[in-house]
């Protein structure tokens, strides 16, 4: 029996019975169909996470407090002006006290926002643009100036449609004059508002708004992407200089590189979307016990059949063959309707509900070869039973 007659025959066996056929596929349709839109959200979630962290700025290493049982903070202005004075890699550094829920009025509303105590680089460091008026300056900084510049989200809470250049807003008790306006960034993957945001210099906001000398963060930007290693190995002696540590003695801080923060939020999620696609692919294996019993009950249904091709010159292998086509051709099925279900969810995922998804070709060439494997697997069992059978016994079969 050549492939096309075969691939007919069997063809013929499945469409006999649509609707049982169709059931029978329904495992392999809904299990591959999960596996790659599990596995296109996971990877749009990746990009999304190292596109978000690309964005923080170019070539960035940041110096934070401890975390876990370290905690506690010591950084302080001290510490920013000995890496500028003594760093040799770095292209731009700031200093930065974050006042998160901060009340701001402007006009006659007020709006709860984020505000940004930081130096003239950050906009360098995190790829910034002003869209109006301009940003501070090393002048406003050493002058201790109250001057803010704003993102659009705040300025039109504030002031509406209104230029909010050169107009007074009030961050707690004390007034600033708005010198500038931020370019948009919009939102991130996960919902927060980048715009949302009101900057300040940074010996401003530690003098007249914070109640202490202590600084959230440092953060820089390394000359070039090769000596990012280089560069976090001398602001850790400097930093350890800085805060009088010993060789032995364990870090007050923390200093985490930009590609490091890639490569840990990118694990993560890869952790969890092969996790999902696990349990995904739990289905596919129902899908496959479903079809061997389908199998199972046909080769019962057409013993007589059987016997008949038997005795007229049909070959166990050619038997077992025509068996097993049908669970590979029954599973594929499955696996292609599984295939256009899930390109088809994935899009109105990333149209209409802003999801983003990757479709990646290998896991469909994967996923489709999967569905294969699960037909040839379950269907040998139930293929090699009606090829064993007497063809005497099998033609007395009522």
């Amino acid at each position: 029996m050549n492939i096309g007659k075969l691939a007919s025959a069997s063809m013929r066996s499945i469409l006999r019975n649509k609707m049982r056929s169709f059931l029978t596929s329904l495992g392999i349709i809904i299990g591959v169909c999960s596996v790659i839109v599990m596995v296109a959200v996971g990877s749009g979630s990746q990009a999304q996470i190292k596109k978000q962290i690309a964005s923080m700025g170019t070539n960035l290493l940041m110096v934070m407090p401890p975390r876990g049982p370290r905690e506690g903070n010591r950084m302080s202005m001290a510490d920013v002006q000995k890496l500028r004075a003594e760093s040799s890699y770095l292209a731009a550094l700031t200093g930065e006290v974050r006042l998160s829920g901060t009340y701001v009025v402007g006009g006659s509303n007020t709006w709860s926002t984020t505000v940004y105590g930081i130096e003239p680089d950050y906009i360098k460091i995190k790829d910034w643009t002003v869209q109006s008026g301009e940003f501070f300056t090393d002048k406003d900084l050493t002058a201790r100036n109250k001057v803010a510049v704003l993102g659009t989200s705040v300025a039109t809470k504030l002031f509406g449609d209104e230029d909010p250049i050169g107009k007074s807003i009030r961050i707690l008790t004390t007034p600033f004059t708005v010198v500038g306006l931020l370019t948009s960034k919009g939102s991130t993957g996960m919902g927060n508002d980048q715009d949302d945001v009101v900057m300040v210099p940074l010996d401003t906001a530690v003098n007249r708004l914070t109640k202490d000398k202590k600084i959230n963060s440092i953060e820089m930007s390394v000359t070039s992407e090769a000596l990012m290693t280089q560069a976090q190995a001398e602001v850790t002696t400097i930093m350890r200089e800085s805060h009088k540590l010993s060789d032995s003695a364990t870090a007050d801080f923390d200093v985490m590189n930009q590609a490091e923060i890639i490569k840990t939020a990118s694990q993560t999620s890869a952790t969890l979307t092969s996790l999902l696609a696990a349990i995904a692919g739990v289905s596919l294996i129902v899908g496959g016990i479903g079809i061997m019993n389908i199998m199972l009950v046909s080769v019962t249904e057409r013993t007589r059949e059987i016997g008949i091709r038997m005795s007229v010159g049909a070959r166990k292998r050619d038997i077992l063959l025509q068996f097993l086509s049908e669970s590979v051709i029954l599973s594929l099925l499955g696996g292609i309707i599984g295939i256009l279900l899930a390109l088809m969810i994935a899009y109105v995922m990333r149209t209409f509900m802003g999801t983003p998804t990757v479709v990646s070709p290998a896991v469909i060439a994967a996923s489709a070869g999967f569905a294969g494997a699960v037909g040839i697997f379950f269907g040998w069992y139930p293929a090699r039973k009606a090829a064993n059978l007497y063809p005497i016994d099998a033609l007395r079969y009522e």
